[in-house]
């Protein structure tokens, strides 16, 4: 199996995994921080890094998330470990979906029955999902300067509608407000949780740790940026302005002559936001296929299962998006700071096989 290189490590951390975070959460940040929205994003950002940091550096122990388990704990338990974190992963696959559903919906088919406009994207969710997540280095070549080239166009347009004394003074969502926003974002911050399934399967260099963690906080201060144009464009009305991405720039003023050329930069991102929304199902997937060995045709079956799973589950959960997200973010958002801050670092401990007593 060809491993993953630094290069494209790279450009998953600093330009695939952060386009997750720009259609829904900038106006629930708003809603709770308002102006203040950029501290707890900052603060997610930062602690979401060390924990990046953490598995990138079990990376070179060179194994897979199952051999070091086995290694550590046996077999049996391994696979029980390995269960649970799938089902994790799955759980985290719901909101993405969700939000991207509704984002497709609106910016681009709402004249047509929301179901009809997105069950095409489980056709490509079943072929990527039948593949290992380690085989998706050099899709990530191609989205990264995607990516950059989106999120850099949308902000140009935007930036000249911008009021930037919009995010002063600071404090005006208050501590507790803040604090909400902040546990709000975690349900979007399952970065380092993602890694645990890269483990053993990425070209790890010396330097690769701390140079993916800079990516990825470079990635960070991309969505910073946004998130400050984002409210320095709509202010006060920022927190009813979902699929933010697609908003702030159709106040340019060139687009009453030449059109909405900001579609050009919106469907760049919209891309990469579909291979981002099918990595949790492929983790999940990868989870079940690790203790018996990748076949070909039972990754295929379990990829059609889950996916099939997810279709009705979209069916169901229909106009109920608000219900699932005040869940996921209210009631159970301890789910998230457990397997996405507190689980990955102890893969530091793992042993490697050498290393058992």
């Amino acid at each position: 199996m060809n491993k993953i290189s630094p290069r494209q490590l790279y450009f998953f951390l600093a330009c695939v995994m952060p386009v997750g975070k720009l259609v829904i959460l900038p106006s629930l940040l708003a809603q709770y921080a308002k102006n203040d929205l950029l501290f707890p994003m900052l603060i997610s950002y930062l602690i979401q890094a060390g924990v990046v940091f953490a598995v990138l550096l079990a990376m070179r122990k060179g194994e897979s998330l199952y051999a070091l388990l086995s290694n550590t704990f046996g077999k049996v338990a391994s696979i029980v470990i390995l269960v649970i974190l799938s089902i994790f992963y799955l759980y985290a696959g719901l909101l993405p979906l969700l939000e991207q559903r509704l984002f497709v919906q609106s910016v681009f088919y709402d004249t047509l029955p929301s179901l009809a406009a997105f069950a095409p994207f489980f056709v490509f969710s079943i072929y990527l999902c039948a593949k290992p997540l380690g085989s998706q280095g050099r899709v990530w070549d191609i989205l990264g300067p995607l990516s950059v080239a989106g999120l850099a166009g949308v902000l140009i347009l935007s930036v000249a509608s911008t009021d930037p004394g919009a995010l002063l003074p600071v404090g005006g969502g208050g501590f507790k407000g803040a604090l909400k926003a902040f546990t709000v974002a975690t349900g979007w911050f399952f970065d380092g949780a993602i890694l645990l399934m890269l483990l053993g399967r990425v070209d790890y260099k010396k330097g690769t740790a701390w140079k993916g963690t800079l990516f990825y906080l470079a990635g960070g201060l991309g969505v910073l940026a946004f998130l400050a144009v984002f409210y320095a464009v709509f202010q006060d009305m920022a927190a009813g302005q979902y699929f933010a991405i697609a908003k702030t720039s159709k106040y340019f003023s060139g687009i009453t002559v030449l059109g909405r050329i900001d579609y050009v930069f919106i469907y760049m991102l919209s891309l990469v936001m579909a291979f981002w929304c099918t990595v949790p199902l492929q983790a999940g997937i990868d989870c079940y296929l690790q203790p018996f060995g990748r076949h070909r045709h039972l990754a295929t079956i379990l990829s059609v299962a889950v996916n099939a799973v997810f279709l009705v589950l979209l069916y169901l959960l229909d106009n109920r998006f608000g219900e699932v997200m005040r869940f996921i973010t209210g009631p159970s958002f301890w789910i998230f700071p457990a397997f996405c801050i507190l689980l990955p670092p102890f893969s530091l401990l793992l042993r490697r096989n050498h290393e058992r007593t």
